[in-house]
């Protein structure tokens, strides 16, 4: 039976225009939009009509790098498929691109299969996956090219964490040649990890151990060193290369000498690089190991860059690498040991609020946080215009946004399973009020009404910034 929904009264936010205009949302997909006032709008009826005089009607945020039940470190990332896709939800985030992980020695598929197995019935929002590859060999680079087929177009190496995720040059060559190939994009964890090893185990030699030596050792220059050589090895192999979470300013630097060039070299930076700094790792009594996360956080004065970044477009996305671990049980793990702090923040629920706060801090403007947060992750990842957009054919993910609603961010009121907030006490303007998900409603007037299951595995295309 044919259900049609009429958000009336709001302004209308996209990446590429702001409209008053009313959203006809007819079995899931946007329908129509007209401009207030209309005869055509005035002539629509539905079954529910949502008033957003005074809102924002954005898309859904798409937050392409998170990693729910992720295990490392002798743990697991606390969020559920469950937990976190609903914690999504509350923050105006519709669709996530979670990790699925290749174990050394085993098939991407076997890797594959178990994340559609976490996620299955469990996700409160859209979904999608990209691959992580441990392991570069023969066998694992022709299932690539069956992966790209099936609508997992994307994959994450690692210049860092020897022993776990690591792959050296020859390794990474060897990938990005198959992907110039098939179509698909390189995601890349861009830090010398044999380097900073070595560090590590100087610092910890020295007695160095608390968490604020895990910026120290993971130096500014050794991001902007692996994301060079990264950048070298995509040139050599003829394919597109997509950077992860960039901090540092000089790491900005390299990406944008690359895309002055002409190059396919793509940047995303995280909300945590943004608005925090070393300054909460060195927080007195442990504190600090709750801030504990790679790429590490920078100095303040890398903030600056990495706001001029998004404006100029050298960095062209902004997600969470959402990876919370508890501060009780699970941060704890490195008591005296920096390095073995598990590293990751939470975030899913906070980026779409912190963007805003940057609209009104005068960093971005209203277009570029639609863009930065929504429709270019949405892009890159081969999911535009089903995501990223409200258009007609669109899938109708849509929110109501109060752009004057005051609110402090805290554990206490955050509804990821984590026991702390990277940002507790932090007062910000803007607030979901209500969030649809394909036209469902799974969050109304600050309550949620969604459920286990709702979410969909959505395939995507190749990235759609490549001709």
């Amino acid at each position: 039976m044919s259900t049609r929904t009429l958000i009336r009264g709001g302004l209308v936010i996209t990446a590429a225009e702001e409209l008053h205009a009313d959203v006809l949302i007819e079995d899931g997909r946007i329908a129509a939009l007209a401009a207030r006032g209309t005869q055509a709008a005035a002539a629509w009826s539905a079954d529910r009509v949502i008033d957003a005089s005074d809102k924002y009607v954005i898309p859904g945020g798409v937050d392409a790098h998170t990693h729910m039940e992720l295990p490392f470190g002798g743990t697991f990332a606390s969020d559920s498929f469950e937990t976190g896709t609903r914690a999504a939800a509350w923050g105006g985030t519709t669709t996530i691109v979670d990790f699925a992980v290749q174990t050394v020695g085993r098939a991407l598929r076997e890797g594959l299969d178990a994340w559609y197995a976490k996620a299955d019935g469990k996700c409160a929002v859209d979904y999608a996956f990209h691959m992580i590859l441990s392991d570069v060999n023969d066998r694992t680079l022709k299932e690539m090219d069956l992966l790209v087929e099936e609508g997992i177009t994307s994959f994450k190496l690692f210049m860092a964490y020897p022993g776990v995720f690591y792959s050296d040059d020859g390794q990474i060559l060897r990938a990005m040649q198959r992907s110039a190939a098939n179509g698909g994009l390189i995601m890349m964890h861009a830090e010398n990890g044999i380097a900073i090893d070595v560090l590590v185990e100087q610092a910890l030699q020295r007695g160095e151990t608390d968490p604020r030596y895990h910026g120290e050792v993971r130096k500014v220059l050794l991001e902007a060193e692996a994301t060079h050589r990264a950048i070298q090895l995509a040139r050599v192999a003829g394919a597109p290369l997509y950077v992860v979470h960039v901090s540092a300013e000089e790491a900005v630097a390299e990406l944008a000498a690359a895309r002055d060039k002409g190059l396919d070299v793509f940047g995303e930076t995280c909300p945590q690089y943004l608005f925090l700094s070393t300054d909460n790792l060195a927080e007195p009594d442990f504190e600090g190991a709750k801030y504990v996360c790679s790429t590490p956080l920078r100095p303040r004065e890398h903030q600056a860059a990495l706001w001029r970044g998004l404006r100029t477009n050298d960095l062209q996305v902004v997600s969470t690498d959402h990876c919370p671990f508890c501060f009780t049980g699970q941060k704890e793990l490195g008591r005296g040991d920096f390095s073995k702090i598990p590293n990751g923040l939470p975030g899913v629920e906070n980026r779409m609020d912190l963007l805003h706060q940057a609209v009104l801090d005068g960093h971005i403007t209203r277009r570029r946080w639609i863009e930065i947060a929504c429709a270019t992750p949405a892009r890159m990842f081969g999911l535009y215009p089903q995501k990223g957009t409200i258009a007609p054919g669109a899938d109708a993910d849509v929110v109501i946004y109060d752009p004057g609603a005051p609110q402090t961010i805290s554990a206490a009121t955050h509804h990821m399973n984590v026991d702390y907030s990277a940002y507790e006490g932090k007062q910000v303007t803007g607030r979901v009020e209500t969030v649809l998900s394909r036209g469902e409603t799974v969050i109304e007037q600050r309550e949620f009404t969604g459920r286990a299951g709702h979410g969909r595995y959505t395939p995507r295309a190749t990235c759609q910034y490549l001709s």
